[in-house]
């Protein structure tokens, strides 16, 4: 049975019969407790016990009623011994969600009757059931801690996991292992989690900033999900205490330390109520969805071509909304981006998923770190050019912050896997090439003639036949010909007979207004096998974007940056590139009218607004993860400067929006 004390509403009253001259201080008023004992649909019982720690006090008694004239009420003699023992009475009866008052009165020789006031309301016994209480259990977590005084050796003996429940803000626990440690509480059963407190181990407060506090069902927290994120440094030597607003019950909860630290952990509490709970109200970190990533036996992410097993939960819509997968696939990806600290990642679903509200339901999907581009944002921005431009596809992204095996990673991007899919690349039946400078280190690749680099992207490795390969080689060969041959023009022996003229030119005013650097390093093109033509896109790989690139900073050409300083795979593909823009009059006629359709059809004219709602959207996420990543005052990949504040980052990206579209528009207009 669980007690719960209630609050004062009324002021002592002091009866009549007392001789004024000899009045003795008032007595100390009794205090109520209230047991539940039996409860039903309708009414409910209440035990209640009253205790005095007053002297010579003779008796005292009980009156409850639904108002406050306490002669309407009914009275109850009390029940034992009079001074300290207390008493014992039952109310029957008692409707639930009704208020009560409830009177304690007490004599004694010299005074009359000290009257206290309280009231409680009637609860069912479900209600009070989930009163939370300081919850106890057996204590789990990393097992080898660290021995300071002997040479930082390894212990279990000193600064143990079971220094945080001992009460003592002296104490620690201070794991062996520098990251990937945690220590918690085996409850025994499912609790819903209400509370957290924590303390840090003296002179380090910093050390439990972005710690996440998990719950789980299964000793091996394969199914953990987050239930609180402690988000600042702490003082040492008190208790910090954080609300959870989860509803799901969990067995096993634990607190999972932040990177490199050590834990150093003083003091740790969890409070809760028993409860199998419900997934109506989960846990998410910021304002953006929480993707969570619970790999197979703990394991890390450290090659690109491993496929590790893990279970995947993205929680949205303010934790009212779940993605549970089981089975899922996770492995590195990216090619100078895997080099960073910060890791890209491929996720395989076991079935298809359609995660935050994707297009496409699909199998595979990227997270993308964004290390290099410290706005966050670069390709978020890029495939809205993209849309505003009319590609007929662009690739799906929402950003997320993710959890794996506990420990907060950051800020990343869900987007969708660049394949030939239904919902994606519209070329299930056909091919999917990449102009690829990194094509060499792929399997399955052809050079051209003029060594143009190109991986064949589907049908896949597995898959495809010798004939198909040389099918697509051939027609990539013959397209290069005729971009290079000197009726390259002609509507029907030019290029125009092997490429779709729109798509080329619509990634041309992305790769431009973006100023992405790798867009001629990197080029995807599709061919449906319904359609004899090559389509260009989609974009893809837009971190070095809006000025992000110290090899064109400032940009300020007079023409075209790929003409000038961009990037190219290889080959004659730049030569091409210019070829059509600039010298083949219909495509110079095209490329202004998709332009003008771009920045009035498309409103590509306020991307800039756009770019400030991505700010707002990202700016709670943008201060976790650079916290996790202290890079803002660090030269990072191609950054042409560390700006020091993600402000600063920020006002590189609007001062190129607001210069390029002239810029931009200049170029394309002149004659």
């Amino acid at each position: 049975m669980k007690k719960f004390a209630f609050f004062l509403l009324a002021i002592s009253m002091l009866a009549a019969g007392c001789n004024e001259k000899e009045q003795k201080p008032t007595l100390p008023k009794p205090k109520v407790t209230v047991e539940v004992t039996k409860t039903d649909i309708k009414t409910i019982d209440l035990t209640l016990s009253v205790f005095s720690s007053g002297n010579e006090l003779e008796s005292w008694g009980i009156v409850y009623c639904e108002t406050a004239d306490k002669e309407k009420g009914k009275e109850k003699a009390a029940e034992g011994k009079p001074s300290h023992e207390g008493c014992l009475m039952t109310m029957t009866g008692l409707e639930p969600d009704t208020d009560y008052y409830i009177w304690g009165w007490t004599e004694g020789p010299e005074c009359g009757r000290v009257w206290t006031a309280d009231y409680t309301t009637a609860r069912t016994k479900e209600e009070v059931n989930k009163t939370p209480l300081k919850l106890t259990g057996t204590v789990i977590g990393s097992r080898y801690s660290v021995d300071y005084n002997n040479g930082n050796s390894q212990s279990t003996t000193v600064n143990t996991k079971e220094n945080v429940f001992d009460g003592n803000y002296d104490t620690f626990f201070a794991s062996y292992d520098r990251s990937r440690t945690w220590v918690g509480l085996d409850l025994g059963e499912k609790h819903v989690i209400t509370k957290v407190g924590w303390s840090p181990r003296k002179t380090q407060g910093g050390r439990v900033e972005l710690a996440v506090i998990e719950g789980a069902n299964k000793a091996d927290f394969s199914d953990a999900l987050p239930v609180f994120m402690i988000k600042n440094a702490a003082t040492e030597g008190v208790m910090h205490y954080g609300n959870v607003d989860c509803s799901r019950g969990f067995r096993y909860v634990r607190y999972v330390s932040p990177h490199d630290v050590r834990c150093n952990l003083a003091e740790l509490e969890f409070h809760g109520y028993k409860s199998e709970g419900d997934d109506s109200k989960l846990y998410q970190l910021t304002n953006l969805p929480t993707v969570v990533v619970n790999i197979a036996n703990g394991e890390e992410v450290i090659e690109k071509e491993k496929n590790l097993i893990s279970n995947v939960y993205i929680i949205s819509e303010n934790g009212t909304e779940l993605l549970a997968t089981s089975g899922t696939e996770i492995r590195g990806r990216g090619n100078a981006s895997w080099n960073f600290e910060k890791k890209p990642y491929r996720l395989k679903f076991d079935e298809k998923q359609s995660p935050l509200g994707a297009p496409a339901s699909a199998k595979k999907w990227t997270l993308i770190s964004n290390h290099g581009d410290k706005t966050l944002m670069r390709n978020i921005l890029a495939f809205e050019v993209s849309r505003r431009v009319g590609q007929p596809y662009t690739p799906f992204c929402h950003p997320v912050d993710l959890i794996i095996n506990g420990e907060y990673r950051g800020c990343y991007q869900l987007c969708d896997q660049v394949e030939a899919a239904s919902g994606r690349v519209p070329a299930k039946d056909g091919y999917l090439i990449e102009i690829d400078a990194y094509a060499w280190d792929e399997e399955v690749m052809f050079a051209s003639k003029t060594g143009i680099p190109v991986t064949i992207k589907h049908p896949d490795e597995d898959d495809i036949t010798d004939e198909q390969k040389k099918f697509i080689e051939d027609y990539f060969n013959k397209f290069e010909a005729a971009a290079l041959a000197s009726n390259y023009t002609d509507a029907n022996s030019g290029y125009r007979k092997y490429l779709d003229l729109d798509s080329f030119l619509r990634n041309f005013i992305i790769g431009e207004f973006c100023a992405n650097t790798d867009a001629f390093w990197s080029v995807y093109m599709y061919k449906d096998a319904a359609d004899g033509k090559l389509y260009t896109g989609p974009t893809w790989d837009n971190d070095l974007s809006f000025d992000n690139d110290y090899r064109t900073h400032p940009i300020t050409t007079a023409d075209y940056l790929c003409a000038v300083n961009g990037s190219f795979a290889g080959g004659q593909l730049k030569d091409i590139v210019l070829r059509i823009v600039k010298q083949d009059p219909q495509a110079k006629a095209r490329l202004i009218e998709l332009w003008d359709a771009a920045l009035n059809d498309g409103n590509l004219k306020n991307i800039g607004s756009y770019m400030e709602e991505t700010a707002d959207l990202l700016d709670e996420s943008q201060e976790l993860n650079f916290k996790r990543w202290r890079i803002l005052d660090q030269w990072v990949h191609m950054n042409f400067q560390a700006l020091g504040s993600y402000e600063a980052e920020l006002g590189t990206v609007r001062n190129h929006i607001n210069t390029r579209l002239q810029t931009l528009d200049q170029l394309i207009r002149q004659e």
